[in-house]
């Protein structure tokens, strides 16, 4: 069981094999073990919406639920567009810099928009 690889997305150990690839059983990801070196490079760089669309700098992004802005009492409502994004490295998780119209430039997490 020791030799059994984990998940490259969540780190769960108790993926299984389905044929040549492995199926993570908590979040879903499939992955082939011969193919993760050129893959896990190429993944690690490639920032995802919530659907799992690839997002690239200059996109339209819109905000899925309402979201609280940390030391004010301003709110980005769900619904809310936001256009030309620019993708950072957030050690944070927050890997979308952008301006929100009445709100000012402020970064958000992937997971909680979609490609418009």
């Amino acid at each position: 069981m020791d030799a059994d690889p984990k998940c490259p997305q969540c780190g769960c150990e108790h993926a299984y094999p389905d044929g040549s690839l492995w199926i993570c059983p908590e979040c879903g990801h499939e992955w082939n073990p011969q193919a993760a070196p050129a893959e896990g490079t190429a993944d690690a760089a490639t920032v995802r919406d919530a659907n799992g669309n690839v997002l690239a700098n200059g996109d339209s992004v819109t905000v899925l639920k309402d979201l609280k802005v940390k030391g004010s009492s301003l709110v980005v409502k769900g619904g809310t567009k936001v256009r030309n994004i620019r993708l950072t490295d957030g050690a944070d998780g927050h890997n979308i810099a952008c301006k929100i119209n009445g709100i000012g430039a402020m970064n958000l997490k992937s997971e909680f928009v979609r490609k418009a």
